[in-house]
């Protein structure tokens, strides 16, 4: 029976050793080696169970998938799709068209200053819905100025750790802490009784975050969902002076219009008449025809503003058209190249029956050899343009078989439906405040949040399903499988007491340090959770043993516990950002390993001093 036992725990080691190495080296793929591992140890207890007295410890079929129906998975899954619902209906956009005024001037401070506004908020807040907070404000901020998304969001999760250490409510695994101290016999661990080494290890950690961690990253490829990178192209584009129309009676001001940011005013036409810059003393009458160049990114802007520029008429599937400044639902913006031989060549754009043939209407175009002057309507089509189509999703899909146009598939965009806005918002904000003043657990409310954006129409079940990443799914469940084989063979308690019982015999700030560097990498392995509550009664045992205060090895556990940067299991917080950022999984050890270093060589200094050791 001993040696069965042996052999369990040591083909866990294995499996979890194998499946480390091939996510780190990422020869086969993340899905592939999730469900490799989680195969092998299914078959491997089916033909070698635990022995038969122990009934806690089964690890059969269902506990070792019990992963896949985790809390944690469904709340990732939960707010991502809520995450998705606030990007199809730009809901977020205003709040940050603040952040983006003063970062342009300072993008640096700015996004620093973002960072250590989520890092305040996790002392005090759950860190979860903090992060979700967080999300699409940094992801639109660093869009906005020009920088990836990647290094600003596993720095994001890092902060919102960070900020977590300081405080008894910072994290879950603080008051699991506290609570098995109290069961133990131990005294109630004050809310700021850890304060101080917190805020060190907080401090130390938020400089390697902004001043390191950014240059470990590497400029990943945009997650699910996001928008396809601005190009400098310009693309010609006219604005129609209608009743009602926000532009009516601007004047020029030093013969540029203020109104109109990021464009270059080209022409206006008003009847037979022509007015060229510079603008002296022009104001914009109605049925004035405004042509202007701008780049992709200037257009969407413009596009997705509630109060647009643009009105036109956007044909549905039936042929009859709808205002596009009414609603964004459903449409599509595209990019696509004349083809050689098309029957457009030749044609003017307002004559070449395009939007009868497509179903779209031409939004901009883009001439590679020299910038046209002229109304939108007037110019001739050419060879090799390249042509802005804004239709509707199932108009912009039958593109692929047209043979004039050669669509450009990367480029579609559905424009977000700004009259949704408000219930994005509203959902969102139930969600996150449910989640942090504790009314209900985070599962339920993320869970209520991503179901009430379908009924209210910020997504339909296609987008819904958009947001779901089976890496995350299949890694969770992955992890927890191994976890538990880990936990029921009893690898973690002999890895606890054998590194232990080495140093022992060591000074009380060695044993200190060790636990500390111990904790700290088995939570990367294990959930902080059950690392925190397998490791907190070895720690006070530890120190009665010294004869020594518990009191700083328990806070090493707390500490080292939350220390889970090195891979995304360590965290839900890393999950949450691995699918928006595009991050791999060395990504999380590259930047999380010096981390845990740092804070550990910290720690294991200050602890000492400070307690008295």
């Amino acid at each position: 029976m001993a040696s069965a036992t042996t052999l369990q725990l040591w083909v866990t080691f294995g499996v979890i050793g194998l499946a480390v190495v091939f996510y780190i080296s990422e020869r086969i793929s993340f899905e592939l080696t999730s469900v490799l591992a989680i195969v092998a140890l299914l078959v491997f207890f089916e033909f070698v169970p635990l022995p038969a007295g122990q009934i806690k410890n089964v690890l059969d079929a269902g506990a070792l998938l019990s992963g896949f129906a985790n809390p944690d998975l469904i709340t990732i899954i939960a707010l991502l799709v809520i995450g998705q619902g606030l990007f199809r209906t730009a809901a977020l956009e205003k709040p940050t068209h603040a952040l983006v005024y003063y970062g342009r001037r300072k993008p640096k401070t700015t996004l620093a200053a973002t960072l250590a506004g989520a890092a305040l908020l996790s002392a005090f807040l759950n860190n979860t819905p903090v992060v979700v907070m967080f999300i699409p404000i940094l992801t639109v901020l660093a869009a906005r100025l020009g920088v990836s998304t990647a290094r600003v969001l596993i720095p994001l999760s890092f902060v919102s750790i960070l900020g977590g250490m300081t405080t008894v409510i910072g994290s879950s695994t603080n008051l699991l802490v506290v609570g098995m101290v109290e069961e133990i016999g131990q005294p109630g661990i004050g809310f700021f009784e850890f304060l101080a080494p917190g805020l060190l290890l907080a401090l130390v950690g938020l400089a390697y975050v902004g001043l390191v961690a950014p240059r470990l990253l590497r400029q990943n490829q945009p997650g699910a969902g996001a928008v396809p990178a601005a190009t400098g192209k310009q693309f010609i584009t006219q604005i129609p002076i209608t009743h009602g129309h926000r532009l009516l009676g601007k004047q020029a001001v030093a013969g540029l219009f203020p109104d109109l940011p990021g464009m270059t005013v080209r022409l206006i036409q008003r009847k037979n008449e022509f007015f060229f810059p510079p603008f002296e003393d022009v104001t914009l009458q109605r049925n004035d025809t405004i042509v202007i160049a701008a780049t992709r990114q200037v257009l969407t802007d413009a596009l997705m503003e509630s109060d647009s520029l643009f009105r036109a008429e956007v044909p549905d599937a039936g042929g009859e058209g709808a205002a596009l400044d009414a609603s964004g639902r459903e449409l599509v913006l595209c990019e696509a190249v004349i083809a050689p031989n098309s029957r457009l060549v030749g044609r003017r754009a307002n004559h070449s029956g395009l939007t009868a043939d497509t179903g779209c209407i031409l939004f901009g175009i883009q001439r590679r050899t020299r910038m046209i002057r002229g109304g939108l309507g007037e110019i001739r089509i050419e060879p090799g343009d390249s042509i802005l189509l804004l239709g509707r999703r199932e108009r912009v899909r039958g593109l692929r078989l047209n043979r004039d146009l050669l669509l450009l598939e990367w480029s579609a965009h559905e424009l977000p439906d700004l009259r949704l806005a408000n219930r994005a918002r509203a959902i969102f904000a139930f969600a996150v405040l449910s989640a942090a003043t504790g009314f209900v657990p985070v599962v339920i409310a993320a869970l209520a949040g991503a179901a009430a954006m379908l009924p209210a129409g910020c997504l339909n079940v296609r987008q819904a399903a958009r947001a779901f990443d089976r890496r995350i799914f299949l890694l969770i469940g992955a992890a927890i499988a191994m976890a538990q084989a880990l936990e029921k063979t009893g690898g973690g308690s002999l890895i606890a007491h054998t590194v232990i019982d080495s140093v022992g015999s060591g000074s009380p700030a060695i044993v200190l340090s060790s636990l500390f560097l111990l904790v700290a990498v088995l939570t990367n392995f294990l959930s902080n959770n059950a690392t925190a509550l397998l490791f907190t009664p070895i720690a006070v045992s530890t120190a009665n043993e010294l004869g020594v205060d518990p009191r700083p090895f328990i806070f090493a556990v707390i500490f080292a516990a939350n220390c889970s940067f090195a891979t995304p299991v360590g965290y839900q917080t890393n999950l949450l950002v691995m699918s928006p950022g595009g991050y791999r999984y060395l990504d999380y050890t590259r930047t999380g390993a010096p981390l845990i270093l740092i804070l550990w060589i910290c720690y294991s200094i200050f602890a000492p001093w400070y307690y008295g050791l």
